[in-house]
C-alpha cells in the first residue's frame, strides 16, 4: 500500500491530500497548506501537512510542477526531493513534507493556501546486491540520514 496521511499536528487543518488530476497522470499534486512569501533569491521551504507510506523497496519523489518556473520564477533547488519509506512517521517530525522552493527571479513571489507546487510520484527501486546488510534505522527527520 502507499499514499498520504494528515501528519501529527496538521489534523485539525482542512486541506486536501495529494491526488492525481487526471486518469494517466503519474504525479500527485501536492500543495502548501500556508501562504508563502518567497524574495529573490531566496530559499524558503513551504508547509504540505502531509506523510507519505509506502511498501519497502518504493520511494516518493517530489519535483517541481512544470508551472513553477514560467509562472512565478520558482523551483526546487536540488531538482528532486526524495522521501524515503522510513521517514514516515520518525520520531522527530513524524515524517510531516516540505517543499523546499528557490526564487531565482528578480521579484517577491507571493504563494496562497493551497497552491500546487510540485508533484509526487511514487516509484519502485532496486539495491545492489553486493553491498554489506544495511541494519542502520532512521532516527531523525529532514537530512538525518549520515549524521
Amino acid at each position: 500500500m502507499r499514499g498520504f496521511e494528515k501528519a501529527k499536528g496538521f489534523e485539525n487543518i482542512a486541506f486536501d491530500l495529494p491526488k492525481r488530476s487526471t486518469l494517466h497522470s503519474a504525479g500527485y499534486d501536492i500543495a502548501i497548506i500556508e501562504d508563502l512569501d518567497i524574495g529573490p533569491g531566496e530559499i524558503k521551504s513551504g508547509v504540505t501537512g502531509i506523510k507519505a507510506f509506502m511498501m519497502d523497496d518504493e520511494v516518493l519523489k517530489m519535483y517541481p510542477r512544470s508551472s513553477l518556473p514560467r509562472n512565478y520564477s520558482l523551483t526546487i533547488p536540488n531538482n528532486v526531493g526524495i522521501i524515503d519509506k522510513d521517514y514516515y512517521g520518525n520520531e522527530k517530525n513524524d515524517g510531516a513534507i516540505s517543499v523546499t522552493l528557490h526564487n531565482f527571479g528578480n521579484k517577491l513571489v507571493s504563494l496562497k493556501k493551497g497552491e500546487r507546487v510540485a508533484q509526487g510520484i511514487f516509484q519502485k527501486y532496486l539495491i545492489s546486491p553486493f553491498e554489506d546488510e544495511v541494519t542502520n534505522v532512521r532516527n531523525g527527520g529532514f537530512g538525518s540520514t549520515g549524521k
